[in-house]
């Protein structure tokens, strides 16, 4: 008579073991031969021709990953990777005025300064994600931090949950420069991508808000891929914040838009500008409706 557990065992092994005891035969043990699975074969999954299965696997993996691991609402942090740290920015002040008098010391003290004023804005970014990361804990859905996984705000962000014993997410992208993770991404959190629209699906699907910091062309490229989803009605309205009013006044003269007609005056309220931490935190507990009763834990 079977046991019950035999009842309810598997019918067929499953891939993982099919892949570890398919050993190849000798004759066909060559770098020639086709015999290897297919899905256990590296050099046909980066066949040209299965380029739309790779973009499935990397929609998909992220996502069962996510979906154990109880994840349901982020909030999406974009900056410039070039921003340091406070320390670290004093620290290459203090090497620049080490320097012997010159045009090149002149040189560095004026980047070095520079950073030195920009560090603010990694120190916001590290003081946001650990109140979202604290606040939010005993919410029915969590807030985790989501960053793009690299250095400056990226590292901010992800730093700033780390410090408060909380998990975030690093979204990583394969770049002709190396771009290795920042060391405070959770390591089951820690994706790669090959390709950058499914990142970015990726940065969108479970955002409650966006947080953008200073930056370059990919952060200008992910905030207005935001917006223009927002506008068009192809994804839901979220809060989108800009820290540093004076910088994106001084970058983008959004009016010009608006005068030409090119968007309407009600497109400039997709977004609002804030200065800190504690402002922005405030900004989505209202748009949320996260007051205390709200924070506190399930009776």
């Amino acid at each position: 008579m079977n046991h019950p557990k035999e009842l309810l065992a598997r019918n067929f092994p499953t891939a993982d073991q099919d892949v570890r005891r398919a050993l190849k035969p000798s004759p066909y043990a060559g770098e020639d031969s086709s015999y290897d699975l297919a899905f256990a074969d590296p050099d046909f999954l980066l066949h040209p021709e299965m380029r739309s299965v790779r973009m499935q696997l990397e929609l998909l993996k992220p996502e069962m990953i996510q979906r154990e691991e109880g994840i349901t609402s982020t909030i999406v942090m974009f900056g410039s990777a070039r921003i340091l740290s406070a320390d670290a920015a004093h620290e290459a002040l203090s090497e620049a005025q080490a320097l012997p008098v010159g045009p090149v010391r002149e040189r560095a003290l004026r980047h070095a300064r520079r950073q030195v004023e920009m560090s603010r804005y990694y120190e916001e970014a590290r003081t946001f994600a650990s109140l979202v990361t604290t606040h939010s804990q005993h919410l029915q859905s969590p807030l985790y931090v989501v960053t793009g996984g690299g250095p400056g705000i990226m590292e901010a962000g992800n730093r700033g949950a780390f410090e408060v014993g909380g998990k975030s997410i690093g979204l990583n992208i394969v770049l002709p420069h190396e771009q290795a993770p920042n060391p405070y991404i959770t390591p089951r959190l820690c994706f790669q991508f090959h390709y950058f629209a499914l990142r970015k699906m990726h940065f969108l699907m479970r955002s409650v808000a966006l947080v953008c910091f200073p930056g370059g062309f990919g952060t200008l490229d992910e905030l207005f891929e935001a917006l223009t989803l927002m506008q068009t009605g192809k994804c839901r309205k979220r809060p989108v914040l800009l820290f540093g009013r004076e910088f994106w006044s001084r970058l983008l003269d959004l009016e010009v838009l608006v005068d030409s007609g090119m968007i309407n005056p009600e497109d400039l309220s997709l977004f609002q500008f804030v200065e800190t931490a504690e402002e922005a935190w405030e900004t989505l507990q209202k748009s949320y409706g996260l007051g205390t009763k709200n924070l506190a834990p399930d009776e």
